[in-house]
């Protein structure tokens, strides 16, 4: 009964009505006297934050802040993909066939998550990640790859939380959320960096529309509030680091395993 009632008020959470007075509210000035509240909380470390904290002029403005430099190094290794964000491996593996499979107990299917895109038969037997921010994490979003825009898609959808019940027990809420997917052709293929909304968060913003090339690393975009990156590489182009497992914690910068061409590893 009880799961049935959580699963209720998580359904009616989901609604853009709520999250958009939630984020209005973080936005708001008021919101930057819940700062020190929000560190002591989630036990954030305020001194990698590249202002003081009294600069900061609302919630959301904190939380979306950026780091000092040389507080997250960029692994330099030959053929790097790193990870985009600070957050923690909730599903990784070969995708099987457009299956992404066993994701807190949920299997995916590339066509839902990218939206039938035309370029997901460039996915179906690639490999993927899915990492999770939690607030206490930085909620900058940054170029995995060395590479140029290929496409990018805004796919309007619910505001699901993505914690461990609503992914546990929602139905498929990666794909049903609001993302913002980002296409970047790198050297030896593509990379799908997809970002994923959740409850509370007012948007998925890029960092500078602008923009279409990156060097791995770069700034990328950010979450208002936090939620799930799921990062995808074309088929035969990817080995992962051998020691990575789902549970593990990454941050953003942090080697994830080498790209190469379809034909052969580490050409």
């Amino acid at each position: 009964m009880a799961k049935q009632l959580l699963r209720l008020m998580t359904e009616l959470s989901s609604r853009k009505w709520l999250s958009r007075i939630m984020g209005r509210f973080s936005h708001s000035r008021w919101s930057r006297y819940l700062i020190p509240t929000f560190i002591r909380i989630y036990q954030i470390p305020a001194h990698e934050a590249e202002k003081e904290i009294h600069d900061y002029r609302s919630l959301n403005e904190f939380f979306s802040r950026r780091l000092k430099m040389g507080m997250r190094p960029i692994d330099e290794t030959a053929g790097a993909m790193t990870s985009p964000v600070d957050g923690i491996i909730t599903g990784m593996g070969p995708i099987h066939a457009g299956s992404i499979l066993n994701v807190k107990g949920q299997d995916y299917t590339i066509g839902d998550l990218l939206a039938n895109s035309p370029r997901m038969e460039n996915y179906i037997n690639g490999y993927v990640f899915v990492l999770y921010l939690s607030p206490t994490d930085y909620h900058r979003i940054h170029s995995p790859v060395t590479g140029k825009k290929a496409e990018s898609e805004h796919l309007r959808g619910k505001v699901y939380p993505v914690n461990d019940f609503a992914m546990t027990n929602i139905r498929t809420v990666l794909s049903r959320n609001e993302r913002l997917i980002t296409y970047i052709a790198h050297e030896h293929g593509e990379v799908a960096v997809v970002k994923v909304g959740a409850m509370n968060v007012s948007s998925i913003r890029y960092t500078d529309e602008s923009v279409t090339e990156w060097r791995n690393g770069d700034d990328l975009a950010y979450f208002e509030f936090g939620s799930t990156v799921v990062l995808l590489t074309e088929n035969g182009t990817f080995t992962p680091r051998g020691d990575l497992k789902t549970g593990y914690k990454v941050k953003m910068g942090e080697l994830l395993g080498l790209l190469h061409h379809p034909s052969g590893k580490n050409q």
